[in-house]
């Protein structure tokens, strides 16, 4: 039986290329792998922490691996760094850590296309398995933009047209060159934006930051879910700003 490996954030394509070669199953940690409540994590995790990274210790506590590659670098975030110190601590599985610096861009082919948002952020965070090039995709004329990180909870996105642009890191993960700075901070000031992170994420800054700089923008987080309060301030946000 092939090897289970965890990922978290965007690991080296040197990484990510070395497992597709060993044809190891890559489980993305960052999105919730079971239907386990997240407070299971408070033995370990405060409460008031990043959604996603308490969802990537519930996993690791209730996953079978047999290795975690974990991007500590400016591409995710010094919680991750953290993190990678408590899995270590209370898990046996090895814990490796990496800093992605990769700068050959793979395009952003998806973040473009006329696919519903759903869709656009499944295939980019499932792009992270793999080196192979994106198969190429009709291009859309934006009329929404979404910035920021993929949510955890992504039912919110399918309140989005399906000719929204994405754009920040998870632009960033598609071109697979999670630490540009200068792509991350990109946006579109044409159309109405929603600039979004994870509650409690260090990126929540840049997303209001930004938010302030855009014409027509919202700026938002959510926690675990997106709510019926945030749910309603996106819908509204696309209509009243809808040409």
């Amino acid at each position: 039986m092939g090897k289970r490996i965890g990922i978290v954030g965007v690991p080296p394509l040197e990484v990510i290329r070395e497992l597709n070669r060993n044809r190891y199953t890559i489980v993305d940690l960052d999105e919730p792998q079971l239907q386990h409540p997240i407070n299971l994590t408070a033995k370990y995790m405060p409460k008031v922490y990043c959604a996603v990274l308490r969802t990537v210790v519930l996993n690791v506590m209730h996953l079978r691996l047999d290795k975690i590659y974990i991007d500590v670098g400016p591409g995710k975030c010094d919680c991750a760094l953290h993190v990678a110190t408590i899995l270590k601590d209370i898990q046996d599985v090895p814990i490796i850590r990496t800093r992605n610096q990769d700068q050959e861009g793979y395009g952003t082919p998806i973040c473009q296309s006329h696919l519903p948002l759903l869709e656009k952020m499944e295939d980019i965070t499932r792009g992270v398995q793999s080196v192979d090039p994106y198969t190429p995709c009709q291009p859309s004329e934006p009329t929404a933009g979404f910035w920021g990180v993929p949510p955890r909870d992504f039912s919110i996105l399918s309140l989005f047209p399906d000719t929204t642009h994405i754009y920040g890191w998870t632009r960033c993960m598609e071109n697979k060159t999670p630490a540009d700075l200068t792509l991350e901070y990109y946006y579109n000031p044409d159309i109405p934006t929603i600039f979004f992170a994870q509650s409690f994420c260090a990126k929540t800054a840049l997303a209001k930051h930004l938010a302030t700089l855009h014409p027509r923008a919202l700026y938002m987080d959510c926690d675990v879910q997106a709510g019926s309060s945030g749910r309603a301030k996106v819908e509204a946000f696309l209509e009243l700003t809808k040409r």
